[in-house]
């Protein structure tokens, strides 16, 4: 069991036309501190959908959730203005390019939940109201934002020496919590920690980055070092901070597994350390490709404000089911991957959070990418020998409710050494190009229309009712380049795809005849879980795709991995 505070602040809560309210009765506050890079600030997560009190009853400091400001104190906090730390209602703010961060939907989604089962067995409670607090800043690596404040460094280069004094903010805002706590008459403790974190150490080949000026560190080298820099951040982390709030027990964290190979080493310090639980990937949400400020988009690497809200729901489904229901969890990944006394399919076992698997086509296009009658890569899968050539799949299909079947299109060899990963970006190709031609202004935005003999309104729907995609000339003749598709329509027997001359790949042109395939912002997969677990909030933003209105799903999706091995049956 992992241990965790055990508050003994006494908590009664209200519910009113489904919100969880604090009464007077509450004398308690938790914390819920953050840190990463650029999803954890909400980097163009805009325009925000959180703008008003939502009567959920959290909190942020008047400062805001993001309490790390460069040029202000940002080396010495304990300098910050005191009245910038009063507590205030939990909601989004904008600040430059910076929007909506996870805060609503993990601490509105946590007093919810908790207030629905306040009935229930609960071994080890969390308490509302809770105050987020967030100290990091977008592009970091890990010792950058860690007591060794790396970044403060000479050899750091001038480009990324704008910092440093993260951590230090980050303890200081416990400080200040605790301190602000006993003025209004309350107590203050911290519950969890969340790291947001990694893409920053992701090396070029592969490896992993241990700063900016020393060598990559190639696998499986990098991913050891990560993971345990991470195991020793938290601890220490946890043991600073307990020693300002006078709490005892460590402090749990809860990370998001990273797109790239810090990802799996994220993975890997969850399974060596009882007090780091993986949430899951992020790949399924809503990227920032479809944030608008500034009279401009996001990068597709970050999240929309309906993305950021998205996750943070997830990871307050998972806080509260390991520290109030005391669930050993795990996030969706394989176990075991074995080949078929016929070599001719691939059986893989996976960890289930909530049977059955699916494989779902509806709310993230089909991963796939097509050679002759097979597939190099399909639903995210795909298999490759020590040499590392492809192994083609012929289909894909849930074997049980916890197992996929892989058909291949010819047997696997006896001599060589096989493995499987998961985490892809192509959607398919989807046709060639019969016309090129100039579309219509928006506002000052010079357009392209690509023009696709046929309807392939509904091969390309679950891509578009997400929101923008990108297309690509890959293997096709003449220079690469890609743009983002923003708007997709049928005329006159042709599907009609427009973008903006200015997102337009290096302003490398398309070409007539082109064979165009579609990807996803993210490299994902196809396979998810049964959770039955609601969201509170549905998504707002109503200027892409079509699915303003809904329940964001949380669903468990399957971690991203690499060169998982094949065993013989």
């Amino acid at each position: 069991m992992r241990s965790f505070y055990l508050f003994t602040a006494a908590l009664s809560l209200s519910i009113i036309h489904g919100y969880s309210e604090p009464t007077a009765k509450n004398n308690h506050i938790t914390g819920l501190w953050l840190m990463g890079q650029s999803l954890c600030e909400g980097a163009q997560s805009l325009p925000i959908v959180t703008s008003a009190d939502t009567g959920h009853g959290n909190f942020s400091f008047k400062r805001g959730v993001r309490t790390w400001r460069y040029g202000d104190h940002n080396k010495d906090p304990q300098q910050r203005a005191n009245e910038q730390f009063v507590f205030t209602s939990l909601t989004a703010h904008l600040f430059g390019g910076l929007g909506e961060t996870i805060a609503n939907g993990l601490a509105d989604h946590l007093s919810f939940s908790l207030a629905k089962s306040k009935n229930a067995p609960s071994k080890q409670p969390i308490r509302a109201p809770f105050l987020v607090s967030y100290a990091g800043q977008g592009g970091r690596m890990i010792d950058e934002l860690s007591q060794t404040d790396q970044s403060s460094d000479a050899r750091t280069p001038k480009s990324r020496q704008h910092g440093g004094g993260y951590y230090r903010t980050s303890l200081d805002d416990a400080r200040r919590a605790r301190q602000q706590a006993e003025t209004v008459g309350k107590t203050f403790s911290i519950g969890a920690l969340v790291w947001m974190q990694g893409e920053a150490n992701g090396g070029p080949t592969g490896g992993i980055n241990p700063s900016r000026w020393d060598e990559e560190l190639p696998r499986p080298g990098g991913l050891q070092w990560y993971r345990d820099r991470l195991i020793a951040y938290r601890q220490q982390w946890s043991h600073d901070l307990q020693a300002i709030t006078g709490q005892s027990g460590e402090l749990p964290l809860f990370t998001y597994q990273t797109q790239g190979v810090a990802g799996e080493a994220q993975l890997m310090a969850a399974d060596q350390n009882p007090h780091i639980t993986m949430v899951g990937p992020h790949y399924m949400v809503a990227s920032g490709l479809n944030s608008q400020y500034a009279k401009r988009y996001g990068a597709a690497i970050h999240l929309s404000a309906d993305g950021e809200r998205w996750y943070g729901e997830q990871v307050a489904k998972v806080m509260q089911r390991v520290l109030t229901a005391g669930e050993k969890w795990q996030p969706l990944r394989p176990l075991k991957a074995t080949i078929a006394d016929d070599r001719k399919s691939v059986l893989i076992d996976f960890h289930v959070p909530r049977p059955p698997l699916v494989l779902d086509h509806d709310f993230l296009a089909r991963q796939h990418y097509k050679v002759g009658e097979a597939f190099s890569s399909l639903n995210g899968l795909q298999i490759r020998n020590s040499a590392r050539a492809v192994s083609l799949i012929r289909s894909i299909e849930v074997a049980s409710p916890t197992a996929l079947r892989i058909r291949l299109a010819s047997p696997l060899k006896n001599d060589t050494d096989y493995h499987v990963s998961y985490g892809q970006s192509y959607a398919g190709q989807f046709g060639e190009i019969a016309s090129i031609r100039e579309g219509p202004k928006l506002g000052e935005q010079k357009t392209t229309e690509l023009l696709i003999k046929g309807d392939l309104s509904q091969q390309l729907s679950p891509l578009s009712k997400e929101g923008a995609f990108n297309v690509s000339n890959t293997n096709t003749a003449g220079p690469y380049t890609q743009a983002s598709i923003r708007h997709l329509y049928v005329e006159n027997g042709f599907t009609v795809l427009r973008f903006e001359n200015r997102e337009l790949r290096s302003q490398v042109k398309f070409s007539s005849e082109q064979m165009l395939t579609a990807h996803r912002p993210f490299a994902y997969g196809n396979l998810r879980d049964s959770d039955p677990a609601q969201s509170i909030y549905q998504f707002a933003d109503k200027t892409y795709g079509n699915r303003a209105g809904q329940n964001y799903p949380l669903w468990n999706w399957c971690v991203l991995f690499k060169q998982f091995p094949i065993s013989d049956q």
